[in-house]
């Protein structure tokens, strides 16, 4: 009988993902090194492909048969029509001159009155005198027509975006069915910069108001669905059954028991597609929409700064009495009185008689102190760029020569095949083989629109202002999920940073370091921190208790704590950071092409602006797609593997 001799059994550690990532990145820069400069796919300011005629061509070829094609004479010009009907008619009402009256039908008297009362029904007096006072300033400033015309198309794509937005949010919250379809279109819709909403919908409603508005509805749509859908998903299963018990038809149940218990979520939904409204109307200014975005647009194409500043700041003003009457709206627990409410009726309805009938309440008084604001804007500037250069101009210079210009050589100067490679094998490694395909077929589609270095020069600013805004996040996210009170002071100002639009944030950095890449850059960071702040905040915060009680209890100091129980705990709320800083970042520097950051950005904006350059423009906002899908895909499939 002999004995078993042990077999020796040889095991190949699996190598860990990161050391993986180094080893395809160190491998990377060496090909870099040897082939840098060839295959770049590099195509001149006003160089075309055949993709880029081709276009303009079908661009032609639309506007010649726009009146003679049925599926224009029946369809598209027939939405245009009605969108352009109902936009002029609430203009007519609070912005333009109509019905044969050198004034819109309501005057700046009655508008502000009618506005306050509103504010006070939703929300209570002081939200009225918020209310009261932001539209005053509006007029203050010198731009009350300006405001009154975004005001109109605001609320022009709002409700077209409720009339369809609510019942698909309840067929959604009924049907798993519809949404499991409906939920991966409105992901793509809210993932998609709103650059690239614009240039399509010109293929087929032209630029002007109509498009504009057409494009802010289904910008601002989506919120609607997903929150409605998500009240009325909400609503306890026990109170749907004593419905249904006390023999409720399906139409009762509806009325009476899931949409009242989900008001204050579909509420919330309005709040924030009033908010996405606005936001993308002042960005339609690009296709002709008027109003305050038109005037920030014209003021940053000339660095008049003073007079953007002056705009943006009204924006900020509409932005901020907007949301707290929709906050209030849906955060609403007592009813004013019913004597405040008649009384505030009545004074409404006075002052818009008085606006409708007497010019002095019609007009908005000739006192104005927007021209004081843009002078002393402009003072400060010049101020600032003549005895800060040399600070502004430091950093602009370190960050330049650090982090964005060796990223962008990377990208831009490999072989276009080479950034594939790396970018597909980091997916497997990060994603799986699902987002190894989905980032395939993105790269394929972006060598094919002929923008490739343009893309890669995006998306070279894109990673540097994400890596610096996840260094904010988490810094910052840390401190106020450790700490109550900082969480206290500084969320409402996240908040308030939420809501400004994204032309808002290039206005003081062009200020600061004039029209470059790097102004764009700054203005995506501070424009992505605030949700990607908020994020981190929430996941530490989310962290038990006793776990943490347990750290210190073992003698872990703060920064062990920190960095070995607290972040790896909030890890999936990490890469959701991740996810939402690439996506925030990414629309911020498309915009920033208004301000030197070129690339995609300029493409698009110089596509709206000179008619051969359409379909160069077309193609750079579904390259701006591409990379959103893609960073977007990526980062959720990263997400996943790593929880």
């Amino acid at each position: 009988m002999t004995a078993a001799v042990p077999v020796a059994r040889f095991s190949f550690a699996r190598p860990r993902r990161g050391a993986v990532v180094l080893a395809i990145l160190v491998a990377w820069l060496v090909l870099w090194l040897v082939l840098r400069g060839t295959q770049t796919l590099s195509l001149g300011a006003a160089d075309l492909t055949g993709l880029h005629r081709r276009l303009n061509g079908l661009n032609d070829a639309i506007g010649e048969s726009r009146d003679s094609n049925p599926v224009f004479l029946y369809f598209f010009n027939e939405i245009r029509l009605v969108v352009a009907e109902f936009a002029t008619f609430v203009q007519a009402l609070i912005a333009q001159p109509a019905f044969d009256r050198p004034v819109p039908l309501l005057g700046w008297l009655g508008v502000v009155a009618v506005v306050t009362w509103i504010a006070v029904v939703a929300g209570n007096w002081r939200v009225g005198v918020l209310a009261a006072v932001g539209f005053f300033f509006l007029g203050l400033q010198g731009l009350w027509q300006e405001s009154m015309d975004t005001l109109a198309l605001t609320l022009t794509a709002v409700v077209i975006a409720l009339v369809f937005g609510i019942p698909l949010g309840i067929w959604a919250g009924l049907s798993d069915r519809f949404e499991r379809f409906i939920t991966p279109v409105l992901d793509f819709m809210q993932t998609m910069p709103t650059f690239v909403y614009l240039a399509p919908l010109t293929l087929f409603f032209l630029i002007g108001p109509a498009s504009a508005t057409i494009a802010t509805l289904i910008y601002a749509a989506p919120p609607a669905i997903r929150l409605t859908a998500h009240g009325i998903r909400s609503v306890p299963r026990d109170t749907v059954e004593a419905g249904d018990s006390l023999g409720s038809t399906r139409w009762q149940t509806l009325t009476k028991v899931l949409l009242p218990s989900a008001k204050s979520t579909i509420v919330l939904g309005i709040n924030q597609t009033v908010m996405a409204a606005l936001a993308m109307v002042t960005i339609a200014a690009l296709i002709d929409a008027p109003g305050l975005g038109k005037t920030v647009v014209k003021a940053l194409q000339t660095l008049d700064v003073g007079t953007a500043f002056n705009a943006g700041l009204a924006i900020v003003v509409m932005a901020i009495v907007l949301d707290r009457v929709t906050t209030a709206a849906s955060a609403k627990k007592r009813r004013t009185p019913r004597r405040l409410v008649a009384a505030g009726g009545v004074g409404a309805v006075v002052c818009a008689y008085l606006s409708f009938t007497y010019v002095w309440a019609a007009e908005f008084p000739d006192v104005e102190i927007g021209s004081t604001i843009a002078k002393a804007v402009a003072d400060a500037t010049d101020w600032v760029q003549t005895n800060l250069a040399p600070v502004t101009g430091a950093i602009k210079d370190a960050v330049t020569v650090v982090l964005i210009d060796p990223l962008q050589a990377l990208l831009v100067e490999s072989p276009w095949w080479l950034v594939v490679a790396v970018v597909v094998a980091l997916s497997v490694v990060l994603g799986g083989v699902r987002a190894a395909i989905v980032s395939a077929v993105c790269l394929g589609l972006l060598v094919g629109t002929g923008l490739w270095q343009d893309s890669m020069t995006t998306l070279a600013s894109t990673l540097v202002a994400t890596v610096i805004v996840l260094l904010l996040a988490v810094v910052t996210g840390v401190w106020m999920g450790r700490s109550d009170r900082v969480d206290r002071i500084l969320r409402p100002l996240l908040d308030a940073g939420q809501v400004m639009p994204a032309f808002v944030y290039l206005v003081p950095f062009l200020a600061l370091f004039a029209a470059t890449r790097f102004t764009a850059i700054v203005a995506a960071i501070v424009y992505a921190a605030p949700p990607a702040i908020k994020i981190v905040a929430d996941g530490v915060r989310g962290v038990p208790a006793t776990t943490v009680e347990a750290a210190l209890a073992s003698g872990s100091s703060a920064w062990q704590t920190i960095t070995k129980v607290q972040l790896p705990m909030a890890k999936r709320a990490l890469t959701l950071a991740t996810n939402q800083g690439l996506i925030y970042v990414l629309s911020m520097v498309v915009v920033g092409g208004l301000v030197g950051a070129g690339a995609l950005g300029y493409d698009v904006v110089a596509g709206f602006s000179q008619g051969q350059l359409y379909g160069k423009g077309l193609a750079a906002g579904l390259a701006i797609v591409l990379l959103g899908v893609l960073l977007d895909r990526l980062t959720q499939a990263a997400a996943r593997r790593s929880t």
